[in-house]
């Protein structure tokens, strides 16, 4: 398996250089050369595996030629140490928990994929890991290579715009983790990533590699728990349909990326705060990137989503295609506290800012019930709970995981997004 990059085809290399090396030249994204298409037996007996030995059944084809499936195994046991439940909410509405993991959030998957595979393949070597984040792709990141032998962290975040306890979760961890609050907007902070990814001098002297979605390792991986909740829903007859709370496209890419494979799903619904770029390109077949607006749902705040091109890639920027598999919607913070509300009311069900989303999309979606509506609850409501404590009037019980962090003290060191502060620092750092 070979990837290209979607900017110059011609550009072509394996899984390791790939990963390591994040962008390819001209900041293009890696893509597999050949998408794998996995056989009808394997989707009818999907879910008598457990999920480590489905994550490695599914990833093999990908990185064979630099990973053995006997690591591969080793690598997905350790990934996938924690439950994906799959939960029902309401008739045919299910929750899919991503938020079991070291960090609460979905992330969690990608980034220890990631570390467990810059750590086997890059043993001898110093790696820096550059990762921008508006929040959960920050801690997930940081918590998975914490201590890790040969690697150093540095995560960018916009500072100010991003929760508190958010920020612990990777500005509180020293060792390997170097956190920056930067001085503008998550999309700012994906600039210097990209911008230190094309610097000749940079590059002549450290070895960069992104954590971000835009990095393979961090984005097939997170493919698994499509499979993983398809083979968990009723087998009613009924068409499926999963809501991706979008926000850089990193999520819902890779459950194309499955669907390409042959999963069987109907639909995919782009869900959306304010920073509703993706709806209005499904809506109207023009993408329109703009500055990021900040909302309650802050992990979806991004005006230039990094994945869109990986979006045209996967149906060969066929916009009508495009347009019939996926729908799109999206909500102010004042409907998504609704949501919220009315969720917690209905269901005793409490949702996150980002989850309230998607599940307020498949509802929107599904009014005739002809459909079994899956929705991503992509981090625990915890993670978020002055905002969600401000909206239901009540006390949001913190997971001990998440109150150890609740205890630490922030260290950041705060930066202007001019990219000349970042080159001098990752020079002298």
């Amino acid at each position: 398996m070979n990837f290209y990059s979607i900017k110059d085809k011609s550009h072509k290399v394996g899984f390791a250089q790939a990963m390591n090396n994040g962008l390819a030249p001209e900041r293009g994204l890696y893509y597999p050369e050949v998408v794998p298409n996995y056989s009808e037996k394997f989707f009818e007996t999907m879910g008598e595996l457990s999920l480590p030995e489905l994550a490695t059944e599914v990833l093999a084809p990908y990185v064979e030629s630099d990973i053995s499936k006997t690591q591969l195994s080793e690598i997905t046991k350790k990934v996938f140490d924690f439950e994906v439940p799959l939960f029902e909410v309401e008739e045919n509405i299910f929750a899919l928990e991503l938020f079991h993991g070291p960090t609460l959030a979905f992330k969690d998957i990608g980034a220890r994929f990631l570390s467990n595979s810059v750590g086997l393949l890059n043993k001898g070597k110093n790696i820096r890991v550059l990762v921008a984040t508006s929040g959960d792709t920050g801690s997930a990141v940081a918590n998975g290579f914490l201590g890790v032998d040969g690697t150093e962290v540095v995560v960018l975040y916009p500072k100010g715009k991003v929760s508190e306890l958010q920020q612990k979760q990777f500005a509180s961890l020293g060792q390997n983790i170097t956190a920056i609050a930067i001085e503008g907007t998550f999309d700012d902070c994906q600039s210097l990533v990209k911008q230190a990814f094309t610097d000749d001098e940079l590059n002549s002297k450290m070895n960069l590699t992104s954590a971000n979605s835009i990095n393979v390792a961090r984005w097939i991986p997170q493919s698994v728990y499509y499979y993983w909740a398809v083979a968990q829903l009723p087998q009613n007859g009924k068409k499926s349909v999963i809501s991706v709370p979008s926000g850089n496209l990193g999520n819902i890419t890779s459950g194309l990326l499955a669907k390409k494979t042959g999963l069987h799903v109907d639909k995919f619904i782009a869900a959306s705060n304010k920073n509703d770029i993706v709806p209005g390109f499904l809506a109207s077949g023009k993408y329109e990137p703009r500055p990021t607006e900040l909302t309650i749902a802050n992990a979806m705040d991004v005006g230039d989503p990094n994945n869109f091109p990986r979006l045209l890639e996967i149906y060969n920027n066929d916009i009508t295609a495009i347009q019939n598999e996926i729908s799109g919607f999206s909500y102010s913070d004042e409907e998504i506290k609704q949501i919220i509300i009315d969720c917690y009311k209905a269901n005793e069900y409490l949702l996150d800012p980002h989850g309230a989303t998607g599940y307020a999309s498949v509802k929107a979606f599904n009014k005739n019930n002809d459909h079994n509506c899956i929705f991503l609850e992509t981090a625990h409501p915890g993670k978020f709970n002055t905002t969600v404590e401000a909206i239901i009037n009540e006390k949001v019980v913190l997971p001990p995981k998440l109150e150890a962090f609740n205890k630490r003290e922030i260290n950041a060191q705060t930066m202007s997004k001019d990219f000349k502060d970042f080159k001098d620092f990752l020079l002298e750092a």
